[in-house]
């Protein structure tokens, strides 16, 4: 089968490189050349482990290509997903310019039947919009060409992309006809030997369950966070909760791990989205409204505790270092990220800030420039420290050599973002530790 994947970001080039590995023909499309370009030659323009091996390899196959060009790409494709941004408006809604630019385009290009499918996360309607655009465009051009347009958003974790998109939990789509449904059975049946789930349902169905999902997880952390941030106060330890919780089968234990704020580019994003959506329909996500406000606050959370130690007035001049910037392992994707925003924090109060991250340096520089010094390793960066806030949990910051930390460092406070230290061993080993919500 050949296929179309439009947009060459995270979830296109995963997902359009996932479908040539089980054997399909897929041509990426993208309006950057230089992108396209750089893909071309097997330099990828994101980190995802395993996704610059996979690219090279099924490029060097024949399986995958890029173009920039939508028009030729049409003319071979029995199903053309589109995976263009959907960046948060002002008002807090998915800007869907991108998605009905590429729906105008098909539009106007379009000679066969073809399945247009929403790999993007959009709100719900989406689908009717793009329809009603490619109708349009056809209108104009005075022809009649059968198309559906279908949803079928992605549930990827970054730093598992691959994983999630090769063995996942279940595979949503939202069809409104026969024809659009045999189109997708046929695309994923080759993944079926795997004995996952294909969910068919309506299209406004399909587009909900991507948002519904996101701000479920959202809440979990928010709430999560919440009762840390109670555990602080009463003397309660929030890995105990954890556990106890957990264990109840209608709570289950993911998504229950305290720490200084979700970031990323689908939890802020999405939630943002929904609550925009409930307001134009008059249903005020009042539930989503408070996990927004938790997330924003916590992501302050590190920066207030480490005024228990030092006051705000004295800590210019200090030397803080931060260990990880990106919003979570395994991504150098540092939108929304905690890390930024106590980095602004700690250099607005006058603090010389030492960062260190495995992969999102680069990345680090776009957004903070030149205003903090990029160590070369983690005990660079902890070198004359007043401080230590442990922001990223990547498995390299889990067993460091204390030792050579303590020596290193001129202060002695070690704040851990997401409790990954024993505070018992810490303090016996002279430092002063503090979690969020464990004792």
């Amino acid at each position: 089968m050949n296929v179309v994947i439009v947009g060459t970001g995270y979830v296109g080039l995963v997902s359009g490189t996932c479908f040539a590995e089980m054997g399909m023909h897929v041509q990426c499309v993208d309006v950057d050349a230089n992108k396209v370009a750089r893909l071309q030659k097997g330099e990828i323009p994101i980190y995802e482990p395993g996704l610059d091996d996979m690219v090279v390899r099924n490029v060097a196959a024949g399986r995958l290509t890029f173009t920039t060009s939508l028009p030729e790409a049409l003319t071979q494709a029995a199903v053309l997903f589109i995976a263009v941004g959907t960046p948060t408006s002002v008002d807090g809604s998915a800007d869907l310019k991108y998605v009905l630019q590429v729906a105008k385009s098909i539009g106007e290009n379009l000679s066969q039947y073809c399945l247009i499918v929403d790999k993007s996360t959009v709100p719900v309607g989406t689908a009717k919009l793009v329809k009603q655009t490619i109708q349009t465009e056809l209108d104009k051009r005075g022809v009649d060409i059968s198309f559906d347009v279908a949803s079928n958003p992605e549930f990827l974790k970054e730093g598992d992309a691959i994983k999630d998109f090769m063995t996942p939990d279940r595979v949503v789509v939202g069809v409104d006809s026969e024809q659009a449904k045999e189109v997708l059975s046929r695309l994923y049946r080759p993944f079926l030997l795997n004995n996952f789930r294909v969910i068919f349902m309506d299209v406004a169905s399909a587009e909900m369950t991507k948002y519904a999902a996101n701000a479920m997880l959202a809440t979990r952390i928010s709430f999560m966070n919440d009762i840390a941030n109670l555990c602080d106060k009463v003397g309660a330890d929030i890995n105990m909760v954890r556990k106890g919780i957990g264990s109840d089968g209608r709570i289950g234990s993911k998504f229950l791990y305290a720490g200084c704020g979700y970031g990323g580019s689908c939890f802020p994003k999405d939630v943002k989205a929904l609550i925009k959506t409930g307001n134009e329909y008059d249903v005020p996500m009042g539930v989503l409204q408070a996990v927004e406000l938790v997330n924003e606050s916590q992501k302050t959370i590190l920066f207030r505790k480490l005024q228990k130690y030092i006051a705000l007035d004295q800590l210019k001049g200090a030397t803080i270092a931060l260990w990880g910037l990106s919003f979570k392992p395994n991504t150098d994707d540092m939108r929304e990220a905690p890390s930024v925003v106590l980095a602004n924090a700690l250099l607005a109060a006058g603090c010389e800030v030492k960062v260190y991250d495995p992969v999102a340096m680069e990345e680090a520089h776009k957004q903070l420039g030149d205003t903090v010094y990029y160590a070369s390793d983690i005990y660079d960066a902890v070198n004359d420290a007043n401080a230590l806030f442990l922001v990223t949990e990547w498995k390299e910051f889990r067993a460091p050599n204390w030792s050579v930390v303590s020596k290193a460092m001129v202060g002695n406070i070690i704040i851990d973002g997401r409790n990954i230290y024993d505070g018992k061993e810490l303090r016996e080993a002279g430092f002063v530790y503090e979690g969020i919500g464990v004792k």
